[in-house]
Formats: C-alpha cells, structure tokens, sequence
C-alpha cells in the first residue's frame, strides 16, 4: 500500500498561497474573490499571498505550474489553497518537478478540478486536502457555512482526528454570480437525507483515502497517470460529481471501465458525495433532483456490485459540489465504522 507523508501545518497569523492553478476565475468576479481573502483573513486568521497566475484567466499551463513551484518553494508559505476550480488542469501536471514538491511538501486544499493536482501529490508521496475553496466556501452568500468552515479549520491547523457528520439542510443551488446582491444572500437550502450505508454492517475500517471528482479521475486514467493497482489496493475511495452533472449512464461506464481496469476492486470500502442535481444551465425541479440523485446512486450500486462486491458503501456524505462542504486528506487516514456508523478522517 502507498503511504504518504502529512505535510506541517500552518498556525494563525501565517501566509498562505492563494493559487488559481485551474481557472483564473479571480479576474472574472474579484467581488466574490476579494471576499473570501477577507474571510480568509478575519475567521482563519491567514494572511494570503497572490501570485502571477492567481487572477488571470486562461493562463498557459508551464505559468501556473510556476507558480506552484514558487508557492511550495517559499519558506515563507505554510500552505496552498486554491481560488476554485476549472476544466483544464490536467495539462499543468507534466509541467510539475515532483522532486521539488517532495522537498518542499505543503497542504494544499481544493476540489473538483483540482483532483489532478491532489492525486499527482499522493503519487508524490504528501496528504493533499480535497475541499475548500476560496470563492465558493469562503466567498459564499450571507456567510461561511460553519460546517464548512468548522472543517477547513480543524484540516488547516489540526493533526488529530476529526468525526464527519450530516447536516440537517444542504444545498446544491449556489447564487449566481453575475446577480446583483449575490453575496448578501445563503443559497437556499432543503431537507438533507441522512447517510445511506450499503454492504456488510460489521468491518470497521482503517486505511488511507484516495479519489477525489470522478469525472476527473476518469480523465487521469485517459491520460495514462494512474500507477499500478497495487498502489491503490486496501484504500477508501471517495467520489464525487460536478455541477455538469453526468448522467446515471456516464456514471456507470466511468465506473465500469475503472472495474474493468481491476481499480475497483482494489479498495476496501467506497465513500459518495451527495449529488450535485442543480446548475444555472439546468434548473431542475426538486423531483427532477431526487430522480437524478436516485438514478446517479442505483448506476454506482449496479458498477460496485459487479466489481466491487461485498464492500462497505456509504452514499450522500458532504464532500463535495453541495453545501455544506467537508474536508477530506487524500493519502491521509480515515476510519469507516461500519458497526456505530461513523466516519472520521485524520487530519
């Protein structure tokens, strides 16, 4: 099994690295930017450090991977997070000395796009944190959801364990941007179904994470990134999927194909997000978002039962593109306790 090293946290007062290492959405809506770097100042305590690439869009794939070497680099820089995520990542990673990284390692927290570059630092042998962001958590409507903040928290500056929980109310519907008044309102929330946990009631399991955005994790298989299954054997996996809301049809072949390679069946239990079933390109109904969810968990069921068979499931975890988000270290450990229901992770 692969092992990976937990990089030094930060303490309040440090500077961090705000990095765009996707896309450099900053230059599109510096409201919303401008926002959470004041979040990430007044509630974490964290002074944030820019560089080139951090608000400008489009930028070449050798600059951003610059500017990652620089953050890491830094003696100065006790962590890296980045502003959101993108589409493109995945042709910044070749530009990447990993040596340099090794040397310098540093907890880096984001999501969705940024699979590319947590799974590239666990090939490297460093805990990278999949979540947060700071437009979409720290930049959020109204205010930090706490649950997301309580968990961005204890991941920046905690070494212990940390217990994951359900909130009462989620939201898979973010304000729009572009809106007048975006950031004076909370997305609008509903009911949260409780976790759904599938398979045998009995393991309780002890091993490291590793996944992160599934549409992503098909792409670095695409692209040949992916090592030997023996490096993935006795792992937890965790998915989630975007706002561009694959279909139950996508789901299952992205899956198929990962049992068909014999990933799926290296792990040892799978953790599931709770499904993204809203975008403002397809505002759907509160029954349209039940029947995407139900059809998106029967697809996933259908891919582990014939590849995966036997093996703890736990569905709708917060980890995601809904709201509230949790903090998960991708190469750190987590604990799944099938028997009391439990899921912590160690930070």
């Amino acid at each position: 099994m692969r092992t990976c090293v937990y990089p030094d946290k930060p303490e309040p007062g440090d500077r961090v690295a705000v990095l765009s290492p996707s896309a450099g959405v900053p230059q599109v809506f510096p409201d919303v930017y401008e926002l959470g770097l004041r979040r990430l100042r007044a509630e974490l305590g964290l002074e944030p450090v820019e560089y080139p690439t951090t608000r400008v869009l489009g930028a070449t794939g050798p600059d951003r991977a610059r500017d990652i070497h620089a953050a890491f680099a830094d003696p100065s820089i006790t962590a890296v997070l980045a502003t959101i995520g993108g589409e493109d990542q995945i042709t910044v990673i070749p530009h990447l000395d990993a040596d340099l990284l090794r040397a310098h390692p540093k907890p880096f927290f984001g999501y969705s796009d940024n699979t590319n570059l947590l799974h590239h630092l666990w090939q490297s042998g460093i805990v990278g944190y999949h979540g947060g962001s700071v437009m979409v958590h720290l930049g959020r409507g109204g205010a930090p959801h706490p649950m997301s903040t309580g968990s961005l928290r204890a991941a920046l500056f905690g070494r212990e364990w940390y217990e994951l929980s359900a909130p009462d109310e989620f939201s898979d519907e973010p304000g729009n941007w572009s809106s007048p008044g975006v950031l004076d309102a909370e997305p609008p929330a509903r009911t949260a179904s409780p976790w759904a946990w599938i398979g045998p009631s009995d393991p309780v399991i002890e091993a490291p994470l590793w996944g992160g955005n599934l549409e992503i994790i098909s792409w670095l298989l695409q692209a040949g990134r992916c090592g030997p299954l023996s490096d993935y054997a006795g792992h937890v996996l965790v998915i989630e999927t975007s706002e561009e809301m694959p279909s139950d049809t996508e789901v299952f072949r992205m899956l198929r194909n990962m049992g068909e390679r014999g990933l799926l069946g290296q792990f040892a239990a799978v953790l599931v997000g709770r499904a993204k079933a809203w975008h403002h390109d397809r505002p759907q109904n509160l029954q349209e978002r039940q029947e995407y969810a139900h059809a998106q968990r029967a697809a996933i069921e259908r891919a582990l039962a014939t590849y995966a068979p036997g093996i703890p499931v736990v569905f709708d975890l917060d980890i995601g593109h809904t709201d509230p988000q949790l903090i998960l270290p991708i190469g750190g450990n987590v604990r799944v306790d099938c028997p009391a229901r439990r899921i912590t992770v160690r930070y």
